[in-house]
């Protein structure tokens, strides 16, 4: 390994060993509220299925560690929706995120995709996850077959070609183009995933970067951005951090991109809030500031921002 020029072989060898999974059972489920598209407060129920892991490997991606080493048998991931369906609460829309791309063969086996379409149909919008070069018509097809809305979610990670590249995703921003005007053009709706401040990235950088790969996603017609910040936990970005090449971004940074991309009201934004008080500086005014992300989320608008004598002293750290 030199410097951020990584490999597969790099990022897999510096993982720790996966969690043991049932083929049978997603490995998580959920209900949360979510701004929806149509500017209403709405429920998403989201199952985590377990399913072969991603064939691609992302230097920042932790989703291996609840992956199976093999293709899952066929009626495992209906089975798994089922269970969720049952022992979930009631929502409006759904969420299939299934650690990697949802139209590969290996992960979904094609033969269940009727049966899954048959599941959600119900919903008012069902979201899924896929790499910008596995958009197929195979897509097409599971749209139609579900007869609702389907939002397929891109990582784009960054528009910041050198950085992208750095990331291992086997993709470029002409890539992630291409699948845009491809699902566009078949009404598909986009959201999309973008990095705060990946490897190699300063603190003011990353805010550059991050507000930037916002514009770029709206500009080729997605409509929902997740911003998250880049952690470590999956081993390689842990040896980055060590070495000096990274080190995980402010929770001001992250509101500092909230207020930016959501003033622009080209698109819903949402701060990703999963263990972000890692990310704090301050021990006085974390809790508030993770309740305004919240209401930036939930609103879509932008709260007073948050004054912190202890921050505001230049004693934050």
């Amino acid at each position: 390994m030199s410097g951020l020029d990584l490999t597969d072989a790099d990022v897999m060898a510096a993982r720790g060993p996966k969690n043991s999974v049932d083929p049978f059972r997603p490995h998580a489920m959920q209900v949360e509220a979510e701004y929806s598209a149509d500017g209403v407060i709405a429920d998403v129920a989201t199952v985590f299925l377990t399913n072969r892991e991603c064939p691609f490997h992302c230097v920042m991606c932790d989703l291996w560690k609840n992956t199976a080493d093999e293709r899952v048998p066929a009626g495992a991931i209906p089975a798994q929706i089922e269970f969720a369906l049952k022992n979930l609460r009631p929502a409006q829309h759904i969420k299939l995120y299934n650690s990697g791309n949802f139209f590969d063969a290996q992960a979904i086996p094609p033969d269940d995709l009727p049966r899954i379409a048959k599941l959600v149909s119900g919903f008012q919008s069902v979201i899924v996850e896929n790499h910008p070069k596995l958009c197929t018509h195979r897509v097409v097809g599971f749209q139609q077959q579900c007869g609702t809305s389907l939002e397929v979610a891109l990582g784009l990670e960054t528009s910041h070609a050198p950085t992208l590249r750095r990331l291992n995703k086997l993709m470029t921003t002409d890539d992630f183009a291409t699948a845009c005007r491809f699902l566009l053009g078949h009404n598909v709706r986009l959201r999309t995933f973008i990095l705060l401040k990946p490897p190699g990235t300063s603190e003011a950088e990353g805010i550059e970067r991050a507000v930037e790969s916002v514009r770029f996603a709206f500009d080729h017609g997605v409509n929902c951005c997740a911003v998250i910040p880049t952690r470590t936990g999956n081993g390689i970005m842990d040896q980055l951090r060590q070495r000096g090449l990274f080190s995980p971004p402010a929770l001001s940074s992250l509101e500092v991109v909230m207020e930016e991309t959501l003033s622009w009201k080209r698109g819903r934004v949402f701060a990703d809030l999963w263990d972000v008080r890692q990310f704090a500086t301050c021990a006085d005014c974390v809790d508030a500031r993770i309740a305004r992300l919240k209401a930036m989320n939930l609103t879509q608008t932008i709260p007073p921002a948050i004054r912190c004598a202890r921050c505001d002293s230049g004693h934050a750290s």
